[in-house]
């Protein structure tokens, strides 16, 4: 016979947790962007009917944003494994630089890119008999540039993270999705409501997802939007990394043993 207390119990152990911010983050959050995200793609969609190569453009935009997201996600991600770990301190107790660690994983998201890349075009070809490279040799270039986007949102990630610890995790993994809808991913910057249109112009990749439709419907190489892209991320770059280095040092003043 069920003792209804003990489950009342169980379920109050496990309230309590949900009460938690990631908790709550993970069950609002990622639906609502889901929501707004393929809610504007089908909204494009339906106005797009009988387009040529929109299943091309659509998983083209699906593999580039992996480049963005992989980008984020090894830096602020390897940062969260030393706090698994419980190996911070461990790690820059030693003559390690935080330039050093920086490059070194940097280097790692580099190869990792370049494997998940390769293995999502394989994918889209063998299951959709669809060449993403028919972007020609414009590919290199917007793998670039949405790397250095990626490293953008990780460093910015990884700042929150080395200054108030695991607390606030869930940062690694949605920061990159906040910039989602409004970089027109899978469909173009006019889809967007006007004011959602002014940040979208602000963000580096918004440019790169327009150049590769652009490119995909038969348009020349579009240089302007790849010219404010670089400009853009190196800005953003510049600034993200400054902030981390402050935050690292703020939060080493404190004691990094603290998060362990």
């Amino acid at each position: 016979m069920i003792n209804f207390r003990r489950s009342w119990a169980v379920f109050l152990r496990y309230f309590y947790l949900f009460a938690k911010l990631d908790q709550i983050a993970d069950l609002l959050y990622w639906p609502a962007i889901d929501i707004v995200l393929w809610g504007l793609t089908t909204v494009w969609m339906q106005q797009q009917a009988g387009a040529s190569n929109l299943a091309l453009i659509v998983l083209t935009g699906l593999i580039f944003w992996q480049i963005v997201w992989r980008g984020n996600y090894e830096i602020s991600v390897n940062l969260l494994q030393e706090f698994w770990n419980r190996n911070l301190v461990n790690l820059f107790s030693t003559p390690l630089r935080l330039s050093e660690w920086i490059v070194g994983v940097l280097m790692l998201c580099v190869v990792k890119i370049g494997i998940a890349l390769l293995a999502g075009v394989v994918f889209v070809y063998l299951l959709y008999a669809l060449n993403v490279f028919s972007l020609g040799w414009s590919f290199l270039p917007f793998m670039a540039l949405l790397m250095l986007s990626g490293w953008v949102i990780g460093f910015f990630a990884a700042s929150v993270v080395i200054y108030w610890g695991q607390r606030l995790q869930m940062i690694a993994w949605m920061t990159a999705y906040i910039f989602a809808p409004f970089s027109a991913v899978f469909y173009p910057v006019t889809t967007l409501p006007s004011w959602a249109q002014k940040i979208a112009w602000c963000l580096p990749t918004t440019y790169i997802f327009e150049g590769m439709r652009s490119i995909l419907r038969g348009g020349p190489f579009p240089w302007g939007d790849a010219a404010i892209s670089l400009g853009l991320n190196l800005v953003y770059l510049t600034l993200s990394m400054m902030l981390f280095y402050w935050m690292f040092e703020r939060s080493r003043s404190k004691g990094l043993a603290r998060f362990e």
